[in-house]
C-alpha cells in the first residue's frame, strides 16, 4: 500500500511544473512535440480547460496556468495585466518551450494577445476566446487607457464587501457568463476562493488595457472565438482588431461567455482544426 501511494505521489508531482517564481501555478500533461499553454480568465482556475485538455494532451504537450491570486493560488504582491504578460514569457523562454500555441479565454486571451504582440516569435499561434483588445471600447470606440490609472477605489469596495454579498455579486456574475448549469457552482467557486485585492486590481487593471493599436506587431496566424452575441455587433468587433493582419473569426452557434462549455463540440472542432494545420 505504501508503494503504491509513493508511485501515485511522484506522478501528481511530476506534472506540477516548478512555477514558485511566477505568477501563476503551472500543471504539464501530455508528451506531443507541439507545446500548447491555457491561460484562464479573470478569476478563473485552470480547469476551465480540462475537457479541452483532456482531448488533446494525447497529441500536445499541455501547460495549464492558474493566475496568482485566482481560485484559490496564493495572491502575490503589486498583480498587473503588464507583469503577467512578462512572467508568462519568461516561464515560455526559461522553459525552453518552442513555438507554443497560445490559447487564452477572457482576459487569458487578452494576455494571450500581449504575449504575441511584444514578443512576436515566442508563440507559433494564439486562440483567443471570447476576449477583444479593448474591452471598454466596446461601450466608448474613443477610449484611452491611463497611465498608473488609480484602482484603490475598487479594490477598497470589492473588500468592504462580506462574504454573502460577495458571493451574491458572484452568482450574478456566472448566470450572466454560461448556459451550463453543471458548471454553474464551479465558475461562482473559483471567484469565491480569489483573492478580493487580487480581484479588483485585475478587474480595475485589466479594463484599462487597449491593446488596438499594438496587435499590429502579430505576426503568428490568430484564430478569434466569440459567442453568438458578438456577431450582432460584428463591425464593431472587427474595428477592434483591424489592426491584426493574421485573424481569422468564428461565431459560436449557442451559449455565453464561457464557449468550451456552452458549446462544445464547436469549441473541439474550432480548436482541433486550427492547431493541426
Amino acid at each position: 500500500m505504501k508503494k503504491v501511494f509513493f508511485v501515485i505521489v511522484v506522478v501528481l508531482a511530476s506534472s506540477l511544473v516548478h512555477a514558485q517564481d511566477y505568477s501563476f501555478s503551472a500543471i504539464k500533461s501530455g508528451t506531443g512535440k507541439q507545446a500548447i499553454v491555457f491561460i484562464p480568465g479573470f478569476a478563473c482556475s485552470g480547469d476551465v480547460w480540462k475537457e479541452t485538455v483532456e482531448a488533446l494532451k494525447k497529441d500536445y504537450t499541455c501547460y495549464v496556468l492558474t493566475m496568482a491570486g485566482f481560485a484559490g493560488v496564493s495572491p502575490e504582491k503589486n498583480p498587473s495585466f503588464e507583469s503577467w504578460k512578462m512572467q508568462i514569457a519568461r516561464f515560455i523562454k526559461e522553459k525552453n518551450i518552442e513555438k507554443p500555441i497560445l490559447i487564452g479565454h477572457s482576459m487569458g486571451g487578452g494576455l494571450a494577445l500581449a504575449i504575441a504582440s511584444d514578443f512576436p516569435y515566442l508563440a507559433g499561434k494564439i486562440v483567443v476566446v471570447d476576449a477583444l483588445p479593448c474591452l471598454m471600447a466596446l461601450t466608448n470606440p474613443e477610449f484611452k487607457s491611463f497611465p498608473d490609472k488609480d484602482c484603490s477605489e475598487m479594490i477598497n469596495r470589492i473588500s468592504a464587501m462580506n462574504e454573502e454579498e460577495f458571493a451574491r455579486m458572484q452568482r450574478m456574475s456566472a448566470a450572466s457568463l454560461t448556459t451550463d448549469s453543471s458548471k454553474f457552482d464551479e465558475i461562482v467557486n473559483w471567484g469565491l476562493k480569489s483573492d478580493r485585492e487580487t480581484f479588483a486590481k485585475m478587474y480595475c487593471d485589466f479594463s484599462n488595457t487597449d491593446l488596438r493599436e499594438r496587435i499590429k506587431s502579430i505576426t503568428v496566424p490568430s484564430l478569434i472565438l466569440l459567442e453568438p452575441h458578438f456577431k450582432n455587433i460584428e463591425a464593431v468587433i472587427k474595428e477592434q482588431y483591424k489592426k491584426l493582419s493574421t485573424v481569422q473569426f468564428a461565431y459560436a452557434n449557442k451559449g455565453l461567455h464561457f464557449v468550451m462549455f456552452d458549446d462544445k463540440e464547436w469549441f473541439m472542432n474550432q480548436i482541433s482544426e486550427f492547431i493541426k494545420e
